[in-house]
């Protein structure tokens, strides 16, 4: 299995009043679990998940809340990018996000898809 196949892109778009926010770090974290290198690409509504005190604001029981399931996901080597015009238009620069999120175009996650890595969105 090439090196490519053993990485998984995940697309979220949703943002701190969706449950689907938790949803795609939990089967991000899952990935990790798996064997897989893991992307998060975050755009629209999804920047705001990494964003100094929002990350606090959600939790979708019985998922752990969002702030354990990102903490977990970086720890474990993943990988969290933020989309540079969805930072922008929210009016947020790089100090605002946590540690560890890189605000990075499209093209990096076009590069691991032409890669050969899969890909889910939420």
């Amino acid at each position: 299995m090439s090196e490519a196949s053993r990485e998984l892109v995940i697309l979220m778009t949703r943002g701190t009043d969706h449950e689907l926010s938790s949803v795609g770090f939990t089967i991000a974290n899952g990935g990790i679990t798996a064997g897989l290198k893991v992307y998060a690409f975050l755009t629209s509504a999804a920047v705001d998940l990494v964003r100094k005190r929002a990350i606090d604001l959600t939790h979708v029981p019985p998922l752990e809340p969002l702030k354990a399931l990102i903490d977990d996901f970086l720890k474990r080597g993943g990988t969290i990018w933020a989309c540079p015009p969805c930072v922008k238009a929210r009016g947020y620069a790089p100090e605002d996000f946590i540690e560890g999120v890189q605000i990075v175009g499209a093209s990096a996650m076009h590069e691991r898809l032409l890669a050969g890595a899969a890909s889910l969105s939420f």
